[in-house]
């Protein structure tokens, strides 16, 4: 099923109309008022969505670990990320968050699905960052012990 997701998202990532969000995706970068909005948007959605398939739970998870690292990087203290990995990530939360894609979100079933699939593509295509990111993450949380080595 997730490998089927997978191809889907990659027949999207090359339609035309994602190509304009990615082409958008560059004008986000450059204003970090206006992607805070989108990772709130895209954040809301994620969590807003309903779904008892284990592979869109696992999709979900690694999209809401993007827009941590995207607001890591906005604030300057996670920059090992290169920028086509941002571009291809911010044009697939744009992609999410507009109601009016290659398939309407407003079509019961059909409309959520090619979100999850461009998503699955996402993840199967950048998980080397979200890995590298995640690993960041956990040494940031954890605490220097003080005593004897």
């Amino acid at each position: 099923m997730l490998q089927d997701l997978i191809q889907k998202g990659l027949r999207l990532s090359q339609h035309a109309i994602f190509r304009r969000f990615i082409s958008k995706a560059g004008g986000f970068l450059g204003k970090p008022a206006k992607l805070a909005m989108l990772l709130t948007s895209a954040y809301d959605k994620l969590i807003d969505t309903k779904s008892t398939e284990s592979g869109f739970t696992q999709v979900k998870e690694i999209m809401q670990t993007f827009i941590r690292l995207v607001k890591a990087y906005i604030n300057g203290s996670y920059r090992a990320v290169s920028n086509r990995s941002l571009l291809v990530g911010v044009g697939v939360l744009l992609y999410l968050v507009t109601p009016l894609d290659v398939i309407p979100d407003f079509i019961p079933v059909l409309g959520l699905l090619d979100d999850i699939s461009l998503m699955a593509w996402f993840v199967d295509a950048f998980q080397k960052e979200i890995s590298n990111f995640r690993a960041w993450e956990q040494n940031r949380n954890v605490e220097p012990t003080m005593g004897v080595l």
